[in-house]
């Protein structure tokens, strides 16, 4: 293992959603999310989710002063140029909440036809060992759907409830939390990061 299994790691998000899923799969580390520290949370100005995670892993890590992990994912809509994209959490405006983002989806894809519906969540994990660290593990997976044409599910969060899954017969919303930890891209890139680590 890269830390012993007393070691603190910090957790670069306060999004409740990702916090249990990544609690619910690293299970075995000792995570702490930033906010007991009181870390704000990092300014997302990449232009890729590698970049951001990047952004978000080294703040934690430079106000902690602790090794660091930061996710960052969105939805990639294949008929809107990869919209929302690094957007996914703003797609809305810089104060959206889960419901406006949504919505503004699903009403950006009403002349859409059926057959143009694919979409992809992505998900790129970072862990930094510390502040500084020049050769940060990097870990990235996706998970294949289309774009519903109105809300099913009430599981999940974010796009869950209109990211439809072909081989479950399923939105995302409808997945109980321990299905959608094996399939989803958060997931994937977890149990990467906790093979490597």
């Amino acid at each position: 293992m890269l830390f012993p299994d007393s070691q603190k790691i910090v957790l670069a998000s306060g999004n409740q959603g990702k916090i249990k899923e990544i609690h619910a799969i690293l299970g075995n580390y000792n995570i702490i999310t930033q906010q007991e520290f009181n870390v704000e949370e990092a300014d997302e100005t990449g232009s890729t989710f590698i970049e951001n995670a990047i952004i978000k892993a080294r703040n934690a890590a430079l106000h902690t002063n602790l090794p660091a992990i930061a996710d960052d994912s969105g939805l990639i809509v294949d008929a809107l140029n990869g919209a929302p994209g690094v957007l996914s959490a703003r797609y809305a405006g810089t104060h959206a909440n889960d419901k406006d983002n949504l919505q503004k989806l699903l009403t950006d894809m009403e002349t859409i036809p059926d057959n143009q519906r694919s979409a992809r969540f992505i998900c790129v994990i970072v862990l930094m060992r510390h502040a500084n660290d020049p050769f940060p593990i990097i870990c990235q997976a996706s998970w294949e759907g289309t774009i519903l044409k109105r809300e099913q599910g009430s599981n999940g969060f974010g796009y869950d409830p209109i990211f439809w899954l072909p081989n479950e017969n399923c939105s995302s919303a409808e997945l109980n939390a321990t299905r959608k930890n094996q399939l989803s891209h958060r997931g994937q890139a977890l149990r990467q990061l906790s093979q490597l680590t």
